[in-house]
C-alpha cells in the first residue's frame, strides 16, 4: 500500500520529465521530486532519457548523482560526497534521513540512539525520536521507542527503497538458497510423514495378526472344553447285576414296610394269652 502511494506520488514527475528537455529543467525536476513529501522510490525517474542526459552536463551532472543517492543511498553516503553534490534544503534533508532510517532499520545493531544519531547527523535524542515518530506516522515502518535502553524497536519496514545497482544477482542467490532450504525442509517433512504412515501400517498388520492368533487359541480352547464336557462325564452301565441290585433294594424296602404289621400281630397274641 505504501509503495503504491509512493509510485502514485512519482507519476506527476514522470509526466513532467517528458518536457524537461534542458539540463536545467531536468535538474530542477530532480530537486522538486526529492523534496516532495510522499515520493520515496525514484528508479523510474532515473531511467528516463531526460534525467540520464544530465550525466553529460558538467554543470548539472551532480543532480543525477543526488537522485541516485535518494534512490538507494543514505545520509552517510551523501555526507561523504557532499562536496560534489548539490546542497540539501530542509525537505530534502528530512526525506533522505527517512530513507536512510529504512535502510538502517534492517540491521538491529544500528538501532541504538547513538548509532542512529551518528548515521543520520542528528544532534540529540529528541530529534531522533521526532524523526522515528514521523516515519511511523507516514507508514514507513512500525517501531516503538525505548528511552530507558536508548534503542528503537522495529517490527516491520515498508518496501520503499530502490535496489542498488548489481543487487539483483545477489538477491537471486539469496532467494535460491532460501528456496533450497525450503525444499529440503519439505522433503524431510514428507519423508517423516511416509515413515510414520509405514510404521502405523506395520503396527496395524501386527495387531491384526495377534488378534487372529488369539482368536484361534480361543476357538481351540472352546473345542477342547466341549469335548471333555461330553466324554468326561461318568456313565453307569445298566447290566444284569445292577438290575438285580435294584430289585433287592426294592424287596428290602417292602420288608421294612411290612415289619410293623408283624409286631401288631404279636401284640394281639399276647393279649389273648392274658
Amino acid at each position: 500500500m505504501e509503495q503504491t502511494k509512493a509510485l502514485n506520488a512519482l507519476e506527476p514527475f514522470l509526466a513532467l520529465s517528458k518536457s524537461a528537455t534542458s539540463p536545467r529543467a531536468a535538474a530542477d525536476l530532480v530537486t522538486r521530486a526529492t523534496s516532495a513529501p510522499n515520493t520515496f522510490v525514484f528508479a523510474e525517474l532515473l531511467q528516463t532519457p531526460q534525467i540520464q542526459a544530465l550525466s553529460s552536463s558538467p554543470e548539472y551532472a551532480s543532480h543525477l548523482a543526488l537522485l541516485q543517492t535518494f534512490s538507494h543511498g543514505t545520509y552517510q553516503s551523501y555526507r561523504a560526497e557532499s562536496t560534489n553534490l548539490p546542497p540539501l534544503n530542509d525537505a530534502q534533508s528530512h526525506k533522505l534521513r527517512q530513507l536512510s532510517l529504512l535502510t538502517l532499520a534492517r540491521d538491529r545493531s544500528n538501532l541504538t540512539y547513538r548509532a542512529l544519531q551518528d548515521a543520520l547527523g542528528l544532534s540529540s535524542a529528541r530529534e531522533l525520536e521526532d524523526l522515528v515518530v514521523k516515519a511511523v506516522y507516514d507508514g514507513l515502518l512500525h517501531a516503538t521507542l525505548d528511552p530507558v535502553r536508548q534503542a528503537v524497536e522495529v517490527t516491520s519496514i515498508a518496501p520503499l527503497r530502490d535496489l542498488q545497482p548489481g543487487a539483483i544477482p545477489g538477491m537471486v542467490v539469496a532467494l535460491n538458497t532460501w528456496s533450497g532450504r525450503c525444499t529440503a525442509t519439505l522433503d524431510d517433512i514428507d519423508a517423516r510423514i511416509s515413515a510414520i504412515r509405514a510404521n502405523a501400517l506395520t503396527r496395524a498388520k501386527e495387531k491384526r495378526a495377534a488378534d487372529d492368533k488369539m482368536q484361534r487359541l480361543l476357538n481351540d480352547l472352546e473345542k477342547k472344553s466341549d469335548h471333555h464336557g461330553r466324554d468326561g462325564l461318568p456313565r453307569r452301565a445298566l447290566n444284569k447285576r445292577s438290575m438285580l441290585e435294584t430289585g433287592n433294594l426294592e424287596g428290602d424296602e417292602t420288608m421294612e414296610l411290612d415289619e410293623p404289621v408283624g409286631e401288631e400281630q404279636k401284640k394281639r397274641v399276647s393279649k389273648r394269652k392274658i
